[in-house]
């Protein structure tokens, strides 16, 4: 059994920056792929970004790539999602989930383990 706690989200004005984290435990952490997902109301939920175990990352947009950033630290078996210059159209419910693949894994049929998710609300 596999737990994902985020943390992190919360409101914050146009053009600030929040650091989410997602704490795994339960199994070997450091050889899968993490991923972060959003959903804003009335919409689907849609990949953010993936990080492999070796590090690589991938991001759903180059617009996002240059905003967020993705990372883990193996040792604290934990990954994170640093927004910066964040919009009104950022804001959505943002979940951590665990694949069980190794490979950047980009849809959520990918990925197994989910956390309960974490608001994240941009104010223009």
């Amino acid at each position: 059994q596999v737990q994902l706690v985020e943390s992190g989200g919360g409101l914050v004005q146009a053009g600030g920056s929040l650091r989410l984290s997602c704490a795994s435990s339960g199994r070997t952490f450091s050889s899968y792929t993490m991923g972060w997902f959003r959903q804003a109301p009335g919409k689907e939920r849609e990949f953010v970004a993936a990080i492999t175990w070796s590090g690589g990352s991938t991001y759903r947009a180059d617009s996002m790539k240059g905003r967020f950033t993705i990372s883990r630290d193996n040792a604290k078996n934990t990954v994170y999602l640093q927004m910066n210059s964040l919009k009104p159209e950022d804001t959505a419910v943002y979940y951590c989930a665990a694949s069980v693949y190794r490979h950047q894994a980009v849809r959520s049929d990918e990925y197994k383990y989910w956390g309960q998710g974490t608001q994240v609300t941009v104010s223009s």
